[in-house]
Parts: C-alpha cells; structure tokens; sequence
C-alpha cells in the first residue's frame, strides 16, 4: 500500500520512519511546503531500508500522491511549551482549507488520518472539507493517550504493557476521560491484579498515573519542543489496521451524530477499523463519573466546533 504524509515535521517524519520500521507501506511519500526540508527527510529514512524493508520513501509534490491508500495529515503549526491544544486550532484550519483539497484531487480514494492537534477539531474540519463517506475521514484521537495509560499502568503493577487493556475516551488533550472501570490486566480486573501481586490501585496512584497521562505532550514539549515518537508508532498501527484490514478495535476520533451520547460532536470512543476506515463505533460500559466526563468533553469540543464554524 502506498502512503502519502502531509508534513515532514517532527510528527510526519516519526510517522514515516514507524510505518517503514514496521513494514506496514510498500511506499511512502513525504509532502511538505518545505521541499527541502521533505527530501531530508525522506532520504534519511530510506538509508535505514537496508536494515529494516524494502518500503520505498521519497518527498514529492501533491500530484506525487497518486494511488495512495492512505494520507496522514501532519501539517500545521507546532504546539508551543504550555500551550492548550485548543489555542491552535485558528492557526491550523487555515492550513487544513488549503491541503484537504489538494491532496483529495491527487488521492480521492484515500483515506484521511489527521494527526494534526488539536486533532479531534481538525477531523472534523477535514471531515466537512473533504464530504467523504462517513468513516473515510479519521483522527489518531486517544489511541496515543490510551497507551500511555497502559504504560504506566503496567509500571505500576510490573506487567509488559501489552498485557494491560486500558482506554482514554474524550478529547485528545485536557478533558479526557481515562475508563478505569474498565481496565485490565491479562483477564483480571485492574483492582484483582494489583491487590494479588501487592502493589493496590490506591487514590493516590490513580490521580499521579492520570496526571501523567493528561500532561504528558506538556511536559515532553517543554523539553524537547514537540512530541513524536509515541504518535509516530501511533499512526503507523492505524496504517497497519487499515492496510490488512484488521477490523481492530482502537480508540480513534471520528465526528459524531445526535443519535449517540455525545452527539455531533468529533471526539474518541471505541471503533473498528478495517481497510476503508472506521467500519463502527462501539458504546463503552462507563460509570455515571465516567459518562458526566465524557458529557462534559463533548461539550468542550462541540463548543470549539462552533467557534471555527462561525
């Protein structure tokens, strides 16, 4: 399958490097309004093909998309240290206006990953740009913040993070909603496990491990100045899902409709996806907490919705 990245930025070119170390593209494309910048990048991940695949990556321009299967978008301004997602959101639509068309002429089969934040706005921008088939149109969304709660989680209990099943629901930034109730560990519940192996689930851990999650980009940006690696592989399993059509079950952001709890509003929840994109959106088992969160997430989202509509 060919895949096509739009940003050869920090996000874009971790992305582009974890589809290639996973084998998951037979090719990719880098495109960037910095052709330069796109080149570099392109020819420092293929010089890694003799170690890891036979993926071919180049940079190219629009028309270069052609025949892609799959389009990640990782375009846009970067977050600034201490900056709400939310607050990018005027300054990335503009660029969003401009790219869905281009890349819909060149790729009109594609389906459309946004991984630019704030990332469930945006797909819902890209979804009204683009009026694909429902589905068609998608956003990394939780699928970061879920496995950063089952990595630290699994920390927690002294488990490999694979064998934690855990999800983050909500927005992709400060109201999310981390399902506790729902976590698990091989097949015991979190609480079962913890208390067997001595190491509880106490009040204490549960706010230091949700602090964590919910500040993880703050904090990875002060210091570095972007995040990349976690939503690099991120993006690159959802390429995986969708190129085998795996009919997986991931936390992903897609736009909403009024019949669901939480409306219309673009946001994650459980759906699965196969190989043209989200086939259905699976309802959770949550605690009233847990159900008045995600309301309220909703909320906040529908909110920013209006105030790029208007």
């Amino acid at each position: 399958m060919k895949v096509g990245v739009i940003g050869a930025g920090m996000v874009g070119a971790c992305a582009a490097n974890a589809v290639v170390l996973c084998g998951a593209a037979s090719e990719v494309v880098l495109v960037d309004v910095n052709e330069k910048l796109a080149k570099a990048q392109a020819d420092d991940i293929s010089h890694a093909g003799p170690f890891l695949s036979a993926t071919r990556v180049s940079a190219g321009r629009y028309e270069d998309l052609r025949g892609a299967g799959i389009v990640l978008l990782c375009c846009g301004v970067a977050q600034r240290p201490g900056e709400p997602r939310l607050q990018l959101l005027q300054r990335n639509a503009a660029i969003f206006r401009d790219v869905v068309p281009k890349v819909l002429a060149a790729a009109p089969d594609a389906v459309l990953v946004v991984a630019t934040n704030p990332v469930d706005v945006m797909t819902d921008l890209t979804a009204k740009l683009a009026r694909l088939p429902p589905g068609r149109v998608l956003g990394s969304g939780t699928i970061l913040d879920s496995a950063r709660l089952r990595a630290l989680v699994a920390s927690h209990v002294g488990v490999a993070s694979p064998s934690v099943h855990a999800i983050v629901l909500g927005e992709h930034g400060d109201s999310e909603v981390l399902v506790w109730s729902n976590i698990q560990v091989g097949v015991f519940p979190l609480a079962s496990y913890a208390a067997q192996v001595g190491r509880p689930i106490t009040g204490q851990a549960k706010r230091q491990i949700d602090e964590q999650v919910r500040r993880a980009a703050y904090r990875i940006i002060e210091v570095k100045g972007s995040t990349g690696f976690g939503i690099g592989a991120s993006l690159a399993r959802i390429v995986q899902a969708i190129r085998d059509d795996e009919k997986a079950v991931l936390t992903l952001s897609a736009p909403g409709d009024a019949a669901g709890p939480t409306g219309e509003a673009c946001l994650s929840l459980l759906r699965v996806l196969g190989s043209r994109g989200i086939e259905a959106t699976l309802q959770s088992s949550l605690t009233t907490e847990e159900e008045a969160a995600l309301k309220r997430s909703a909320e906040i989202l529908e909110g920013a919705r209006r105030a790029i509509s208007s």
